[in-house]
């Protein structure tokens, strides 16, 4: 058996309709691929690192790797990829609109805050209570700037990570060998 390439990935199969999505009502060049096996390929990825090229190799029994379907699996491959990079770029750019609209709505819950909280101290310059609830009202408008701040520092880098990495995939070369009889299909 040949030794594994860095940033190899392997795929031993019976049928190539194994590593389609059967559930996907589209046909054999636009279907998509099984959950397992895109999950499988990404875990595999991962491992590899970003200065390194991926490749996949599709192993199928002799008869198989000759059919249509097997020769099809190459732009399977690639059109799943893509549409998942494509997929994350729209779940990016709803995150950041989401993100937006947060913030607007956060300055102003703290525009108010503080515009209460100076106004209550001003009215009642003596009052402890006063200074009370000015430092909660402050405390208020700066929580109501969290989930922007959440956004836009932390929640959009795996969405991009995710995209590098489908695009990687999909631009991945894929090759569909034949199994010979003798060779055993589990790895």
């Amino acid at each position: 058996m040949p030794k594994r390439r860095k940033g190899q990935i392997d795929l031993r199969v019976d049928d190539p309709q194994q590593l389609l999505d059967m559930l996907d009502p589209f046909p054999f060049r636009e279907r998509g691929l099984d959950g397992e096996v895109d999950e499988y390929v990404r875990e595999h990825a991962l491992d590899v690192p970003p200065d390194v090229a991926l490749a996949i190799t599709i192993h199928l029994p002799g008869t198989e790797a000759e059919g249509s379907l097997a020769q099809s699996l190459p732009a399977v491959f690639r059109q799943h990829f893509e549409h998942q990079a494509e997929r994350r770029s729209h779940e990016l750019s709803a995150l950041f609109a989401q993100g937006r609209k947060a913030l607007v709505i956060g300055l102003v819950v703290l525009g108010l805050c503080l515009l209460v909280g100076q106004s209550l101290v001003n009215l009642f310059p003596s009052s402890r209570l006063a200074g009370v609830v000015m430092e909660g009202l402050v405390i208020l408008g700066w929580v109501a700037n969290w989930r922007p701040m959440e956004i836009f520092l932390f929640d959009w880098w795996p969405l991009v990570q995710e995209r590098r990495l489908s695009r990687r995939l999909a631009h991945a070369p894929v090759t569909v060998l034949a199994q010979k009889p003798h060779e055993p299909l589990a790895a």
